[in-house]
């Protein structure tokens, strides 16, 4: 006679591992079995597989298939400014680089549905994502990161003209995507305090914010109400990143601060916020991003600046 062991012995190699319980009474043989960290598609090819495979053993008349999941953890953190211009989308692209990096598991939303720029950022112009049901399956980039953005949803070039209502929309679409192991979602949200923004932060509900700004008195205004906005609704501030701080002139050699110097960390002392850490102001950090390199991604000085606020991102979370 069949018994449930008999059952475990006759499962696949690659199978059984997952295998939590088998029970088998009157013909029906109940398997309960771990899908953690499978997609929907691989978890339903497993529930095929074992109904047929134990359905095969003599003495089995019907097969009952239970999967399990671990329910992922994930944190949200925005990523904001009060203008265009400051760097915050290569900010967003290179911090999840240098998260995936340290080991962690990053996806990155492109919330700027106007202005997207992530495709070129991290190299996945040229990839689509595709979709189960109503939910779509972010690209898996070569960085490490997963990402969705609508500048893979349209064609080169093509204005995005759409109201509050439909950026509403497509912002939920990108959101409640299948990001499966992603424990951070790093969103990179347009400039300003607009739609989008109120939308992720009353829908979303971020753990937290990263400000960016650049030196400047005119660019820490704007900054300073975006900060406004994340306090108003009770997300906590991570910190004050300040880019495009100082520039190495690579004919002479000299230092020079065409945007001030020390304005987004003076900035951050005196309205109580951390200070994050600051990024140059670097001909190699555009030619880079432009080919769709993100300097974290390797191991040089640009790299390390990226990486440094990353660590201290990560810190944060940890402390969570």
């Amino acid at each position: 006679m069949t018994s449930a062991e008999d059952i475990q012995q006759q499962l696949p190699s690659h199978i059984a591992p997952r295998i939590r319980s088998v029970r088998l009474a009157e013909g029906v043989a109940t398997l309960v079995a771990d899908a953690g960290g499978l997609g929907r598609p691989e978890a339903a090819a497993l529930q095929r597989e074992l109904e047929a495979t134990v359905g095969a053993i003599e003495g089995v008349a019907e097969v009952r298939v239970a999967l399990m999941a671990d329910k992922v953890e994930r944190r949200i953190v925005a990523i904001g400014s009060g203008k265009g211009g400051v760097g915050k989308s290569t900010l967003t692209a290179n911090l999840a680089v240098a998260l995936a990096r340290a080991g962690r598991k990053v996806g990155v939303v492109d919330a700027d549905i106007y202005g997207p720029s992530q495709p070129m950022l991290l190299d996945a112009s040229n990839s689509k994502p595709t979709a189960e049901g109503q939910q779509l399956i972010p690209v898996e980039t070569a960085f490490g990161v997963k990402l969705l953005s609508m500048g893979q949803l349209i064609a080169p070039g093509k204005a995005i003209a759409w109201r509050g209502p439909m950026t509403g929309s497509a912002l939920g679409q990108l959101m409640d995507a299948q990001w499966r192991d992603a424990e951070v979602l790093l969103v990179d949200l347009p400039p300003g305090t607009g739609d989008v923004q109120i939308t992720m932060l009353q829908k979303f509900k971020p753990a937290g914010a990263i400000v960016v700004s650049t030196p400047q008195d005119l660019a820490l205004i704007d900054a300073t109400r975006a900060l406004d906005l994340f306090r108003q609704a009770e997300i906590p501030v991570v910190g004050i990143v300040e880019n495009m701080a100082g520039y190495l002139c690579p004919h002479c050699g000299q230092p020079s601060d065409p945007f001030g110097s020390g304005g987004a960390e003076a900035a951050a002392r005196a309205l109580g916020e951390p200070f994050l850490g600051r990024i140059p102001l670097a001909l190699e950090i555009r030619v880079a991003s432009d080919a769709g390199q993100p300097p974290a991604s390797g191991d040089g000085a640009h790299g390390e600046a990226f990486a440094q606020i990353a660590a201290r991102l990560g810190e944060w979370l940890d402390r969570r």
